[in-house]
């Protein structure tokens, strides 16, 4: 096996491999991989069978789960650990680690604006990477927030001004 890439779908790992034996690309189970005895061997990285590892991941056939059908499908890159954020993502999600503290996250859902709002559960900055529709709907919940932000005091306005600093207070 020469290992590619790792990715979260469906709630389990899934690695992106090369399977010498097979001569083809795979997704594998990562609970499902049986550790062999260790090698020297190295390997020169081959071209990936897709352009986006999500979608070969998400498309292989037989990964002992069922893809989730949804018709809108979005992807978006989070400022947050994958770890954390694939400990949370729902199932279906694929979580792909793009740094330390950042990940691409691929969700799908009933209505645009309906994934727009899951993907703002996970408390963190959001980059939308497409399709448009993603991001029409993420201005349409952000103009929905703030009218409704609007309803409420303002809390500054209930402030009664105390003394200016370094004031001494007499009773």
């Amino acid at each position: 096996m020469e290992p590619h890439q790792l990715a979260v779908w469906s709630g389990r790992w899934y690695l992106l491999a090369w399977d010498v034996g097979r001569g083809a690309w795979a997704a594998f189970r990562v609970d499902r991989i049986a550790l062999g005895p260790a090698t020297a061997a190295r390997f020169t990285p081959r071209p990936l069978p897709s352009t986006d590892p999500a979608a070969f991941i998400t498309g292989e056939l037989d990964r002992g789960d069922t893809p989730d059908h949804w018709p809108c499908r979005g992807q978006v890159f989070l400022d947050a650990p994958a770890t954390v954020i694939a400990r949370w993502a729902p199932g279906g999600a694929l979580v792909e680690e793009v740094g330390p503290n950042r990940c691409r996250l691929t969700l799908g859902a009933w209505s645009w604006t309906g994934l727009a709002a899951l993907f703002g559960t996970f408390g963190s900055d959001i980059e939308v990477v497409g399709p448009p529709e993603l991001a029409a709907a993420c201005a349409t919940l952000a103009r929905r927030y703030a009218a409704a932000s609007r309803c409420l005091p303002d809390p500054a306005a209930d402030r009664t001004p105390g003394p200016a600093a370094g004031t001494v207070v007499r009773e």
